[in-house]
């Protein structure tokens, strides 16, 4: 990879790279066979990032977290995704979202969460709307001053159980051309708070350390003084954060990929059958070509993405594109990189088939492959109607 980085920028890999092979690797097998991150390491991670000034590097220098830019945060999170998301979630990137606090919520949620005194989840995705967040069944009904909410989440992501969380739910409707349509509104809602409960979601197969929660609310009365940023405009906030989401998970199958292109090449240009490297043989040696053209590929789509963001012109088909040919890029190459090393590949001694596991969930989360192409083929149909 070379994007002729500037100095800056080469520093920030080159350390993140020091600390991901020093401070995660070592335990990303252990984690991974149990499904979990023990406390102490996880404070440790914590405490390193802090130091080395790693820990909410996407907000902005004057509330102290690290104000990188989009193109170094997916420098960032291409790094760090070569390894587990249940040890890297430590190095905590707090959603942007969080910027809309206000008042009160400034000191209880957005500046916490810079220090690493607080965890936040966003909670968006339900059992029956998961792309389809018009379709969202959990409901906030205003009584007076306070909103009852009612309704579930699944599918929340946090290595550890969250101290709040950026619930979505819809709190009326508005007539549009197509007929009826929701208005979605954001509410900071704290663990603890009556009528809401949080449990642990079942263990994936991939990504095992990196934990998913189901929320639940049962007549959760909240006041509206919870609202993040304005009543009925929670979609536009959420749209926001689901685009620069799926460059991040981009950038982290980039990492990965370029993880998995690294050993199938020391393993191909090692191993020998018939008196010679199997690199030699084209049925090896093709497999690694287009590896190494996929990862350029998908690099350059991500970076693409990133700068656009910088200028404030990303549109959502821009990072729909890097994250539909990325996770489907790091897909092939782990499949790949399986073949290459044949049964060797399969064993837990390894790193490959985790890494395998984890890329298949980069085609599914913050929205499907199939979801990135509807996003796609809207873009270029649009510009055709009347």
């Amino acid at each position: 990879m070379n994007y002729n980085l500037t100095a800056e920028q080469d520093m920030i890999v080159r350390s993140l790279r020091a600390f991901r092979e020093q401070e995660l690797e070592p335990h990303e097998a252990e984690v991974d066979r149990t499904g979990e991150v023990p406390e102490e390491l996880g404070r440790q991670i914590k405490q390193k990032a802090l130091e080395m000034g790693f820990y909410a590097p996407n907000l902005p220098e004057d509330i102290g977290g690290g104000g990188l830019d989009y193109k170094t945060l997916a420098l960032f999170e291409r790094e760090l995704g070569k390894t587990s998301y249940g040890l890297h979630g430590y190095i905590h990137r707090p959603s942007e979202i969080l910027l809309a606090c206000a008042d009160e919520q400034i000191e209880k949620y957005l500046m916490p969460c810079v220090t690493g005194e607080k965890k936040e989840v966003f909670a968006l995705t339900e059992p029956g709307a998961g792309s389809d967040i018009m379709s969202m069944a959990t409901t906030a009904k205003r009584d007076g001053e306070d909103f009852i909410i009612n309704g579930s989440k699944h599918f929340i992501s946090s290595p550890v159980i969250p101290d709040f969380a950026i619930l979505f739910a819809w709190t009326g409707v508005q007539q549009s051309k197509r007929g009826e349509r929701k208005l979605v509104t954001a509410f900071l809602i704290d663990q603890g708070t009556p009528g809401f409960a949080i449990e642990r979601g079942p263990r994936c197969a991939a990504q095992r350390a990196y934990h998913t929660w189901q929320l639940s609310f049962n007549q959760c009365r909240v006041h509206q003084s919870q609202i993040l940023g304005i009543e009925g405009q929670g979609f536009e906030l959420a749209d926001k954060w689901l685009k620069m989401g799926r460059v991040w998970v981009a950038a982290a199958a980039c990492g990965k990929l370029e993880r998995l292109l690294e050993l199938a090449t020391e393993y191909a240009a090692q191993r020998k059958q018939f008196g010679q490297p199997i690199g030699k043989f084209q049925g090896t040696s093709f497999k690694l070509a287009d590896m190494a053209t996929d990862l350029q590929a998908a690099d350059l789509l991500v970076m693409f993405a990133a700068d656009k963001a910088d200028q404030g012109i990303m549109e959502p088909d821009d990072a729909a594109k890097a994250k539909l040919f990325a996770s489907e890029a790091v897909g092939r190459a782990a499949d790949s990189t399986i073949q290459i090393f044949g049964g060797m590949g399969l064993m837990e001694e390894l790193p490959i088939e985790r890494l395998w596991r984890d890329a298949r969930l980069d085609r599914i989360w913050d929205g499907t492959s199939e979801i990135q192409r509807h996003i796609i083929s809207r873009s270029l149909l649009r510009q055709h109607e009347s």
